[in-house]
């Protein structure tokens, strides 16, 4: 089962698993942060698998995911349902908690009465705060999270490793870095500047553009979450915590240079304040994920940009 599978990671998730000949059962509630259109179009693909079941549903809904795990043998769940975003998280932390929150306490209650002992759970590189030491490991200490997101995200790993500790569920928590590539969802950066540049406008950078991010293409975090589900299957007694990241931190200049190469056009640059909840920086150490996910990055930055802007104009010519 994948939770929030109609989203940018999820619905790249469920068509390798589809590829893979997996059965997959897939909730997710349609949330308003983004069009619903664009999740039905993220979806089309796996719609026509026989091998696909799509629930309309919130995962706070306990009644209806016992529903689903009574009427479905499920072997493992992927949980990447979440309310989304960093900047929005501080204007309402409320709901941040209930969905991200209580949304997993209600699935691990779930997967705990129908004995499903397997979770990949999507965690976040936000969980290290302005960390100062660099790359970011596993071992650091997380407890000072600048965002409500981070904090849920934090407090579900707790929360899940709890669970693991009194029902031997097995878990591999998985911290995503600046995840992008084709279906990124329209709020993230790299996503705001194409569609910027591509409608003659500048381009909005929060701070002078010194900040960096371990930007890590899609086709990455999706083997990474195959891999874990392989692991899963083998091994039992596991709470593990691992870094999907790049380990390649791109500069926010950096990136800009890239973006007028890949997409061959000018554009200018509208300078603002930074924002609250922003880290400075993001560089993931993955010695944890090549070792037990036998697993390294493919994608450098201007491959994966090249390969985005392909698929975004293949979009607007879709659209017109």
């Amino acid at each position: 089962m994948v939770t929030g599978g109609s989203g940018f990671i999820g619905s790249n998730l469920i068509d390798k698993l589809i590829e893979q000949k997996k059965k997959i059962i897939c909730i997710d509630n349609f949330d308003d942060f983004y069009s619903k259109n664009i999740k039905l179009n993220n979806m089309q693909a796996s719609l026509k698998s026989p091998d696909y079941t799509f629930v309309e549903g919130d995962i706070r809904n306990q009644e209806l995911l016992e529903k689903i795990f009574s009427e479905n043998k499920i072997d493992a769940v992927v949980h990447l349902a979440a309310k989304a975003g960093v900047r929005p998280s501080i204007s309402n932390p409320d709901i941040y908690f209930d969905v991200n929150v209580n949304g997993t306490l209600c699935l691990v209650h779930a997967m705990n009465k129908y004995q499903v002992k397997k979770l990949v759970f999507s965690s976040s590189s936000s969980v290290y705060g302005n960390n100062i030491k660099i790359p970011y490991s596993e071992t650091d200490n997380v407890d000072f999270p600048i965002s409500p997101y981070a904090a849920s995200k934090k407090s579900c790993e707790l929360l899940i490793h709890t669970f693991h500790h009194l029902n031997k569920l097995d878990v591999i928590n998985l911290r995503f870095f600046t995840v992008y590539g084709p279906r990124q969802r329209p709020d993230l950066a790299i996503s705001k500047f194409f569609k910027s540049i591509y409608n003659g406008r500048s381009i909005d950078v929060y701070g002078d553009g010194s900040t960096s991010r371990d930007y890590t293409y899609i086709d990455d975090i999706v083997q990474g979450i195959c891999n874990s589900l392989t692991y899963l299957e083998h091994y039992e007694n596991v709470y593990e915590t691992i870094n999907l990241g790049n380990n390649h931190p791109v500069k926010l200049t950096e990136l800009i240079d890239i973006i007028e190469q890949v997409t061959l056009k000018k554009f200018s640059i509208n300078y603002l304040p930074v924002q609250e909840g922003d880290v400075n920086h993001t560089f993931a150490d993955i010695k944890k994920k090549k070792k037990l996910l036998s697993y390294n990055p493919t994608k450098t930055i201007k491959e994966g940009l090249l390969n985005f802007n392909d698929w975004y104009e293949g979009q607007l010519k879709l659209s017109h």
